[in-house]
């Protein structure tokens, strides 16, 4: 994989960032301006137009590094996992809170108030970050966002034992490419998110994630077995391995995140597009 990833690399003939001077060309080059999210899921998109392909999602908290502003649109880069595009700004605060807690449950609301019976803001997926503030009862102040139950928030250095359990709590979670919330995402949505909830901050897509794996855990592509936690990659598509013998994946064949017997998986996909490329399992 290139250093300069075109979907990591912040620069255009007419702009780009200023820190890849002398790396790329460009008439200008800008400091980004930070921007923080401050609706549950921002798409980034490729065009600046509501219906411009998705290639990502910031979630809430997530720091967007604003580059470009453009009737209500802004370009520039994810400073959670790199990726470069277009964003809607009314999803964006110019105050960044520097980010301290984060949601530990599938999905939570953030309420008006610190009430279950208040009108609820947002609904939060799984990794939403944000500023703890006040503390009342069993709620929890998510500064700009509103009050979140307790017991499904942490602190960010508090991370789940097992990525495998969080993956497995995604099942039947909707298909939706480039998302990465518990109301839609994709196949390396699912592992990246799985895998950030236990602590390890992967990149965004397959072929990103198998180069990093590749890196830090251990090949197993040629032994016989397979366990529970093993990561499989096919040419565009990833999975993760619940036991020995099923598959946790969201995929666009049952369009959604489906357990399935991972021999007939297997075959499917090997069929349709290309046989498995790569087993890693943590080192």
């Amino acid at each position: 994989m290139s250093a300069l990833d075109p979907r990591l690399t912040p620069a255009r003939p007419d702009l780009a960032a200023a820190h890849l001077k002398g790396q790329v060309e460009a008439a200008r080059f800008v400091e980004p301006v930070d921007r923080q999210a401050i609706a549950a899921s921002v798409a980034i998109r490729r065009t600046p137009e509501p219906h411009g392909a998705v290639d990502d999602q910031l979630l809430a908290g997530d720091v967007f590094a604003l580059l470009e502003e453009k009737n209500g649109w802004g370009w520039g880069y994810s400073r959670a996992d790199g990726f470069v595009g277009w964003v809607d700004l009314l999803a964006l605060s110019e105050d960044v809170e520097a980010v301290d807690h984060r949601v530990t449950a599938l999905r939570t609301y953030a309420f008006s108030e610190p009430d279950l019976k208040s009108e609820p803001n947002l609904l939060l997926s799984l990794n939403c970050s944000f500023r703890a503030g006040r503390r009342e009862g069993r709620y929890v102040e998510a500064v700009g966002l509103g009050w979140v139950f307790a017991p499904h928030c942490g602190p960010l250095g508090e991370t789940a034992g097992d990525f495998v359990a969080v993956a497995e709590s995604f099942l039947g979670a909707p298909y939706l490419w480039g998302g990465k919330e518990s109301l839609g995402l994709d196949c390396s949505g699912l592992v990246q998110m799985a895998l950030l909830a236990a602590g390890t901050a992967l990149p965004r897509d397959s072929d990103q994630q198998e180069a990093f794996l590749a890196a830090h855990w251990r090949d197993v592509t040629d032994q016989p077995e397979r366990r529970r936690g093993d990561i499989v990659f096919w040419p565009g598509h990833v999975g993760i391995m619940t036991d020995s013998e099923h598959l946790l994946h969201a995929n666009g064949h049952w369009m959604d995140v489906t357990l399935e017997d991972f021999a007939v998986a297997e075959q499917r996909i090997r069929e349709a597009h290309a046989p498995v490329r790569a087993i890693y399992r943590p080192a």
